[in-house]
């Protein structure tokens, strides 16, 4: 999204206090987006995701001086850490056991921060044969997802399980995953872009947004953190995706602009 979001808007999305991220950056938790040309900084995409990530450790337990470490850890290391946590927080009292629950959550990777229906969503775009860059890009976009439009993630989620239903729609992703190679201003994004919306136009009622959310003034900032989230890192894919939004747009379909 161009030009991110302030400290307050950043923590609002989460669902922490501006005093909670200015600690995660003191602590190194999360580090300190780069000021724009007026003195601000500006939080991105990636930035929330983390602030998701260290608020939701910090919610199981964890303590704060060990989320750092975590966050950075390979997955081995990740699940070892948790299970020392989960050692000493079922020592404690009483009050403690759904703390360690969540824990218990944690050790198994993606199911502490998504349900086990969007896991199982995961586990089928590996299965299909998407590589792993992919994946772990969905599953940030999950992550997102989840925490800032919750009242859509189901209706995100059923578009999802029934596009990978559908032959034509993997074969349509997986050559969209293709454009990252290409030029920008090649003609056959153009192409793809008309075949893509066709296709989603196909199951429209799963593209309608909640009137609700359409009325948000922070709509727009929300869907371009959530599906928009890494693609600056590829202009191609850039450009298709806002050919895409642009032919749902000219159906008739409410999509925030950017």
């Amino acid at each position: 999204m161009a030009g991110g979001l302030t400290i307050g808007q950043a923590a609002a999305f989460v669902g922490v206090t501006i005093k909670t991220v200015r600690h995660y950056h003191r602590l190194g938790l999360v580090a300190e987006p780069e000021r724009d040309g007026s003195g601000y900084r500006r939080y991105g995409s990636a930035d929330l995701l983390r602030l998701v990530q260290a608020r939701t450790l910090a919610g199981a337990g964890v303590p704060l001086a060990e989320i750092g470490e975590l966050l950075d850890a390979v997955p081995e290391r990740f699940a070892a850490a948790l299970d020392d946590v989960h050692r000493r927080l079922t020592a404690q009292v009483e009050d403690l056991i759904a703390r360690r629950d969540t824990l218990h959550r944690l050790a198994h990777g993606d199911r502490a921060l998504l349900p086990d229906r969007a896991c199982a969503v995961l586990d089928r775009l590996a299965a299909l044969g998407f590589g792993p860059d992919y994946v772990a890009t969905q599953r940030e976009a999950l992550v997102l997802a989840r925490a800032l439009a919750p009242e859509v993630f189901d209706t995100f989620l059923t578009r999802l399980e029934r596009g990978l239903g559908d032959p034509e729609f993997v074969e349509l992703t997986k050559r969209g995953l293709e454009v990252a190679s290409w030029h920008p201003d090649d003609p056959r994004i153009e192409e793809l872009a008309t075949s893509m919306a066709d296709k989603l136009l196909a199951g429209r009622a799963l593209l309608e947004v909640p009137a609700g959310s359409r009325r948000r003034s922070d709509a727009s900032a929300r869907y371009g953190l959530i599906n928009h989230h890494r693609e600056d890192q590829e202009p191609a894919i850039a450009r298709l995706n806002t050919l895409v939004e642009a032919h749902l747009r000219a159906a008739g379909i409410e999509i925030p602009h950017q």
